[in-house]
């Protein structure tokens, strides 16, 4: 048997008045996943437990069969796994943001998704110029990176209070910058960021060409040393990740499955739908499961854009649910599971805690005949799944 779980990110929404009260989801064709829906089975589940932050790590750790309140220990120690960063027992890592600040608030997020390479410019003189001792920076892709600090005591600066920065959007900062014992010291990088950041070279292009800049970092999202079961002993399981985060590609390495690089993959609106679908068949062909999860979809949700989102979403049927169907025509030895991690409604510009519509198809699941994929009509299915271990649980065994 074969096993395929397709993410978009966020996907899962709200109704949007510009389209006339249906989600981007329910406006967009999307003939591939409706022919799953009609096929196979369709309700929500709870992929974000109580008490949790509604976060693509807790959604992604629960998707891939793992119980978030066990598993989890901070967002950025799972990036890290990816950059292959080894976190000593006296060090904590943070999520380290390059956004665009004025006027004391937060204007974007992502420094107008500024491209890796300025970025990695940005973010190594920083560390050149910053010089503070027992701190190390290291470059990730766009907007996102990491930070290192030594703490004489780890577990207590991990408590820190810290908001993520796609949260606060034009909100004034000072009243989410971090909080709590030991955050001083990061509310003083974080100061001195703005004078050093501010007045680099790149960012002054940046403003010329009508860009955001990225003249400050944001961190947040802490964590220590992680610990994951592996998904073969879990699951007994041989399998392979494929997308374009680091927080992603970070659960795959710690759950020991292979992390496969597709050029073109890049996070945004344009990334390479078709070849993440065709690598995923590829690498089917040496392993029993293979996780695809593309981005495009939740940050089209944290820039409040309706139509990019639904053209999203649609990107996502076609090219990468149409191609694997194209290869799997008939539910025999293959199962596939298309689900959301949380809703990330364009509205809100940020994750909510809301259940996700899920549908799955193939070999041993009885159709049930729902008419089409959206959040209304899994709504009216309930609540399948109390959580997304659960659900993988079910669907895998």
């Amino acid at each position: 048997m074969k096993y395929l779980i397709l993410v978009p990110d966020g996907l899962a929404d709200e109704p949007v008045e510009e389209l006339g009260g249906k989600t981007p989801m329910e406006a967009a064709e999307t003939p591939n996943m409706d022919f799953l829906v009609q096929n196979g089975v369709s309700a929500l589940v709870q992929t974000i437990p109580d008490g949790l932050p509604p976060g693509s790590d807790i959604g992604n750790l629960a998707l891939m069969g793992y119980d978030p309140k066990k598993n989890f220990s901070g967002r950025a120690c799972l990036e890290a796994a990816n950059l292959g960063i080894k976190l000593k027992d006296d060090e904590v890592v943070f999520r380290c943001n390059l956004v665009f600040v004025k006027d004391d608030k937060m204007v974007d997020y992502s420094a107008g998704h500024i491209d890796s390479d300025e970025a990695k410019n940005l973010i190594e003189h920083l560390e050149r110029t910053l010089d503070w001792p027992d701190v190390r920076f290291y470059p990730g892709k766009s907007y996102r990176h990491l930070m290192v600090i030594k703490s004489i005591n780890a577990p207590v600066m991990s408590a820190v209070k810290t908001t993520p920065p796609h949260d606060i959007m034009d909100r004034s900062i000072q009243a989410y910058l971090p909080a709590g014992p030991q955050s001083d010291v990061l509310v003083k990088i974080m100061e001195k960021s703005k004078s050093i950041l501010g007045t680099h070279q790149i960012n002054k292009l940046r403003r010329d060409a009508g860009e955001n800049p990225g003249n400050m970092v944001w961190l947040w999202g802490q964590g220590t040393r992680p610990q994951l079961p592996l998904f073969k002993d879990r699951w007994g399981l041989t399998g392979s990740v494929i997308s374009a985060v680091d927080l992603v590609n970070g659960i795959g390495r710690l759950a020991g499955l292979d992390v496969i690089d597709v050029p073109g993959a890049n996070g945004y609106y344009d990334t390479n739908y078709q070849g993440k679908a065709e690598s995923a068949l590829d690498s089917l062909k040496t392993h029993d499961f293979v996780y695809v999860h593309v981005e495009a979809t939740d940050e089209a949700g944290h820039n409040g854009d309706w139509k990019a989102k639904k053209e999203c979403c649609e990107h996502f049927d076609k090219k990468v649910v149409g191609t694997i169907l194209k290869h799997f025509k008939k539910p025999q030895g293959v199962r596939i599971l298309v689900s959301p991690d949380h809703p990330t409604p364009v509205a809100v510009r940020s994750h909510t805690r809301a259940p996700v519509p899920f549908v799955m198809w193939g070999d041993g699941i009885k159709p049930e005949g729902a008419p089409s994929y959206s959040e209304k009509a899994a709504s009216k299915q309930g609540l399948r799944f109390k959580s997304g271990e659960a659900m993988i649980e079910f669907f895998l065994k």
